[in-house]
């Protein structure tokens, strides 16, 4: 382990410490000082990554196990809630649909990598856009868009976006350094950040929300209805983005000399397999079957993808084994985004969400507030935030329980409390500003394509459109549409 690794994790446990050794507040049950604990020692691992998200996840659980077992119970604070009772509470998380889903959708873009037709895909867009440096900008935003509706993770998208722009760099006869290569990568991350936001199922961080509302408000949202309320936004900050990035970075075209085709290297894949066609109606019904849920059909998202893995794994008509699965699959993710629920359902569970959330808004003034002003104020904390988080998923399992726990303690009648939550998760999708604000940034950032100041240059002007965007459609479109 690093030095600053250790220095990170023995901070973790300090912070810890003391929290749990400081003088419980009257208004906050011991349990929920002791989960607060918990979330402060893991806001520490996630931001310094002194340890690797599966393994903050086991050190997490096993804290809440311990922690809430030796609690006394807010019921009857006579009894404690014993190990094994703390134990199901802090794997509650692993029950969520919402983790079903995010898992099927690791699934469904591993059986795209095995087939490669994600990059058929990508390579199919831009041989139709053209090689002016304009064009590749739409076609990136085009593939970034398409493969946000069938490859549910944003660093498979950017794993796929990435060697294909290199490629195309590369056939123009230019270094990785170039300005062409900068122009291609970051408007590549950038826009798959903007469709994180505008498509439920483009990141896990968007079921965390969505398993969090499952559980305090006992609603769901969705695909067609959370493609109604964020697409549009995600539709505008694409035009944004491309007016940004053309403006920012102008390439010498007229230095680059003849290379290979993008028609080439898609002719270089050869025919489209047996097993690509089988994924093409698979993710094809899968798209149907999600944008027409609960309009054409009683099947949720979940459900939907669960059986498409299941036809994938099927023998003869499916896609891969199960040993081919298992190779390729992240499930150290799937353990880490349980885990964020869990925290989350568990700091709701003992009223520390909602001790956090009136006593740092009340500082604030945000409960006073008109609604889209409170909307303004939580937005710009959410991006502020943001700052110190390299995971999306991280931030959505600290932030929106508190948020929650905020609109609970309000007048139910003034506003759609589930579509504020909403909203602020749509925020957290923000990872425009820095290379460390999201995964797939540091994928392309690792290129050595682009410098940390190009990409600031291109993320200040898109948070701030994409803020003011925010506050606008708070003002206007969502209450038309009913989300606020």
């Amino acid at each position: 382990m690093k030095k600053k690794d250790a220095i990170a994790l023995i901070a973790a446990f300090l912070v810890l410490l003391i929290i749990l050794i400081l003088p419980n507040p009257d208004s906050l049950p011991l349990v929920g000082q002791r989960a607060l604990a918990v979330l402060a020692f893991a806001v520490v691992l996630w931001v310094t990554e002194a340890v690797s998200y599966p393994v903050s996840a086991v050190m997490i659980v096993s804290l809440l196990a311990v922690l809430i077992g030796i609690s006394p119970a807010i019921e009857d604070p006579g009894t404690i809630y014993g190990t094994s009772q703390g134990l199901s509470m802090a794997v509650e998380g692993f029950s969520s649909s919402a983790v079903l889903l995010v898992g099927g959708a690791l699934v469904l873009a591993t059986a795209m990598e095995i087939t490669g037709l994600h990059k058929r895909i990508a390579l199919y867009i831009m041989s139709k856009v053209g090689t002016k440096p304009g064009a590749l900008v739409i076609g990136t935003i085009i593939v970034s868009f398409v493969l946000a509706l069938l490859v549910p993770s944003a660093t498979a998208r950017a794993g796929t976006l990435v060697p294909i722009l290199l490629g195309i760099v590369a056939a123009f006869g230019l270094a990785k350094q170039s300005k062409l290569a900068a122009l291609l990568m970051i408007t590549a991350v950038q826009s798959i950040s903007i469709w994180n936001v505008g498509i439920k199922t483009a990141a896990a961080q968007n079921m965390v929300a969505l398993g969090f509302m499952e559980s305090a408000f006992g609603i769901d949202v969705t695909w067609g209805e959370w493609f109604l309320y964020a697409a549009p936004w995600a539709f505008i900050m694409s035009i944004v983005l491309y007016i940004v990035m053309v403006k920012l970075i102008k390439p010498n075209m007229s230095k680059i000399k003849e290379g290979v085709s993008i028609t080439n290297q898609l002719k270089e894949l050869g025919k489209i397999s047996g097993k690509e066609w089988r994924l093409i109606i698979i993710a094809g019904l899968l798209l149907l079957f999600w944008s027409t849920e609960g309009v054409l059909h009683p099947l949720d998202s979940t459900t939907v993808t669960i059986v498409a893995v299941a036809i994938m794994l099927t023998p003869v008509i499916g896609i891969f084994s199960w040993k081919e699965v298992q190779r390729k699959v992240p499930w150290g993710t799937l353990i880490v985004f349980a885990t964020g629920i869990s925290l989350g359902i568990v700091l709701l569970a003992t009223e520390g969400a909602t001790w956090l959330s009136s006593n740092s808004f009340e500082i604030l003034g945000v409960s006073s507030l008109p609604l889209v002003a409170m909307i303004a104020v939580l937005a710009l904390f959410n991006i502020l935030i943001h700052l110190g988080f390299a995971s999306a998923t991280s931030l959505a399992s600290a932030f929106i329980p508190i948020v929650i726990a905020l609109v609970g303690s309000m007048e139910p009648a003034a506003f759609n409390g589930p579509g504020l939550v909403l909203i602020m998760q749509f925020v957290i999708s923000f990872g425009f500003l820095l290379p460390v604000s999201a995964p797939q940034n540091m994928l392309a950032y690792g290129t050595g394509t682009f410098t940390l100041k190009q990409f600031i240059k291109s993320g200040v002007p898109l948070t701030v459109i994409g803020y003011l965007l925010i506050i606008l459609f708070s003002a206007t479109y969502w209450q038309w549409v009913g989300l606020l």
